[in-house]
């Protein structure tokens, strides 16, 4: 049979060499054939390509015994005080102004002190009386002339009216208002003729040095307080910089919103500095909060079937597997904590990972060089 057909084969060539029609069907059957065979490799090459897509990797690695929790938090001078009367009146003066610049000691408010001077001058009179007729009374008594009974009587009538002689002094004294130390006036509160009330804030000085932080942290961080390694802030015109803080202390009692306040200081020789109301996000990093945690970016998660999953690469094949994996917390700086479902050196998918599927094939792509900027090298 096989030399049958190498006969036969024979007899065709020698009929095309004898044929030109036969000769040039032939030539383009073969061309045809060829180019079919071309397009269909190009067509298979690229399907090639398509299937497998460019993926961003991240190695999975144990973050430590560390987390970070951010907090707002409010800059204020490291001396703030509420200017206040112990006693109520109308405001006659407010010798400062919003922004002025004051030094310890000097007048900064006085109320209207007539009433006062008023009472002051009637006891006094009174203190008087009684003072020279208990002095006669003692001195009777010294004499032997005065009963014991009188005696007490006068003496503790004169340790009576003396106190009460003294405490409308101190009243008088209280209708003026003296600054405490060195800064400025941050809030002037109320004008005359105001009737204020003992207690009320009439201006707030602040002092004009060291400025510190606060912040207000919840009940499931306080009670990591012992753990608390560095805190840094970040403000709006100094972009991309954390400035370090220093834990000056920590509230042991929560406020009405139960939470802790918490005071950090700033750095004197940073510059600028910032001035007091001035907002910031503060840092907060924590030890030992979650032991052997594993951090991913969460952009590596998706949810399938109601699960939380990530794409795990195969480096021997080069292809994707499906995971289920249990997210123990997600931060806002982009990262999430993974409780289960992943190992260290593991490499997860971080981009894209909603147009892939399960067991694809994948390219991984290269780190950008900080050196070869763009592949232009």
């Amino acid at each position: 049979m096989l030399l049958r057909a190498i006969f036969d084969l024979h007899n065709f060539i020698a009929a095309i060499k004898d044929n030109s029609y036969m000769r040039k069907n032939y030539v383009i059957t073969c061309l045809f054939m060829g180019l079919l065979l071309l397009n269909s490799s190009c067509h298979s090459k690229q399907t090639e390509e398509t299937d497998t897509a460019n993926v961003r990797l991240f190695m999975v690695e144990n973050a430590g015994a560390t987390s970070v929790q951010e907090f707002p938090g409010r800059v204020k001078a490291a001396e703030e005080v509420n200017m206040a009367f112990k006693i109520s009146g109308t405001l006659m003066n407010v010798y400062v102004e919003e922004g002025s610049r004051v030094s310890k000691g000097q007048l900064v408010a006085e109320i209207d002190p007539r009433d006062y001077q008023v009472q002051l001058d009637a006891i006094k009179a009174e203190y008087m009386n009684v003072k020279s007729e208990a002095e006669r009374v003692i001195a009777l008594y010294a004499d032997s002339v005065s009963t014991a009974d009188a005696y007490d009587k006068a003496r503790f009538g004169l340790q009576q009216i003396a106190a009460k002689y003294e405490n409308a002094q101190n009243q008088l004294a209280d209708t003026k208002i003296y600054a405490p130390f060195n800064g400025y006036v941050q809030k002037r509160l109320f004008d005359p003729p105001t009737v204020v009330a003992a207690g009320m804030p009439i201006v707030t000085i602040v002092s004009g040095g060291k400025q510190e932080i606060e912040i207000n942290i919840p009940a499931s961080t306080y009670i990591h307080r012992n753990k608390m390694e560095s805190f840094y802030a970040s403000f709006d015109f100094m972009p991309n910089q954390k400035v370090p803080l220093r834990l000056i202390s920590i509230a042991p009692k929560a406020n009405a919103n139960q939470l802790y306040t918490v005071r950090l200081s700033i750095p004197q020789d940073m510059s600028p500095q910032p001035s007091p109301g001035m907002n910031t996000m503060v840092d907060m990093v924590i030890s030992d909060t979650a032991s052997g945690k594993t951090e991913i970016p969460s952009s590596a998660l998706f949810k399938k079937d109601g699960k939380s999953c990530v794409w795990v690469y195969n480096k021997k094949d080069g292809v994707i597997r499906l995971r289920a994996v249990s997210v123990k917390q997600l931060h806002t700086n982009g990262k999430a904590i993974i409780a289960q479902g992943l190992s260290d050196g593991e490499l997860v998918v971080t981009a894209g990972v909603h147009k892939l599927t399960d067991s694809q094939k994948v390219k991984p792509m290269a780190d950008e060089s900080e050196t070869n900027v763009g592949g232009l090298l």
